[in-house]
């Protein structure tokens, strides 16, 4: 009786491992992503049950746009998403830019700080800051709600933007120095251009974990504040609609469009 030679056996092994793997993955995705597909399915049930499939339709996309506390909490949701990516990106860029290419007393404490809106629950963090404005006596509102996405965005925008700038070529502005740019033209004109795309990147990431916040939002909303989450929260307590499928569904592909873009722009300057 003779035997395989041990380095065949190997390869079978090796190509039995990679297929198995391969096949783990692909039930990984399909556990993660049917659940969504039979949502996204669902918007366009033309019976208010969702369980009773009897036909498409596009009516609750149309009475998604009709209903005036959608509306109200999409205007709320971007305008939080919107100033909260514009302070956050200004700072989140300005804090990457320190830690990367200034030395100072406490560094290292503040770059481990700087992880912890990253690292921590959304529990915690939304629970820590709402006592924070109960112990200032602040009344919340849209306000409140976007200080606090501020303080979590800032975190993701520097760590996209810093890894750009490790990546940068310091010769660069080495050489805009001698040919007689001062610090501030040498920014402007050199370090900014080449940034630009992980900024960009940066700022897309935090529009979108801004928009889809709901945990901390739920914690610092106030009368009048209410955003898509916590609406989608509200209605769900009195049973899945098409209507907040639908809603879903548009949030999942205006969230999956921002994600696909900055990813595309991060790919485009590696």
């Amino acid at each position: 009786m003779t035997t395989a030679p041990i380095p065949l056996r190997r390869k079978v092994r090796k190509s039995f491992n990679q297929r198995a793997l391969s096949w783990l993955a692909v039930g990984m995705f399909i556990f993660l992503y049917l659940p969504i597909v039979i949502l996204i399915i669902y918007s366009f049930n033309d019976n208010r049950f969702v369980s009773v499939w009897t036909g498409f339709s596009t009516h609750w996309y149309g009475e998604v746009f009709r209903d005036p506390a959608v509306r109200d909490a999409l205007g709320n949701s971007l305008w939080i998403a919107i100033w909260s990516t514009i302070v956050s990106t200004i700072l989140g860029t300005l804090t990457a830019i320190a830690m990367e290419r200034f030395k100072f007393w406490g560094k290292v404490t503040y770059d481990a700080i700087l992880y912890l809106p990253i690292i921590i629950p959304d529990i915690v963090m939304a629970l820590s800051t709402l006592l924070f404005f109960v112990l200032l006596g602040v009344s919340l509102s849209r306000y409140t709600v976007l200080i606090a996405h501020i303080a979590f965005n800032i975190s993701f925008v520097a760590i996209v933007v810093r890894a750009r700038l490790a990546d940068m070529d310091s010769t660069l502005e080495e050489a805009a120095a001698d040919l007689g740019a001062n610090p501030w033209e040498t920014f402007r004109r050199v370090t900014v251009p080449l940034l630009l795309p992980g900024i960009v990147a940066g700022a897309l990431l935090a529009f979108t974990l801004s928009l889809d916040d709901f945990v901390i939002t739920f914690f610092m909303a106030g009368p009048g504040s209410t955003t898509l989450p916590v609406l989608i929260f509200s209605k769900i307590r009195f049973g899945v609609s098409p209507e907040i499928n639908a809603i879903s569904t548009l949030m999942f592909l205006g969230s999956t469009i921002l994600v696909v873009i900055s990813l595309l722009i991060q790919r485009r300057t590696d």
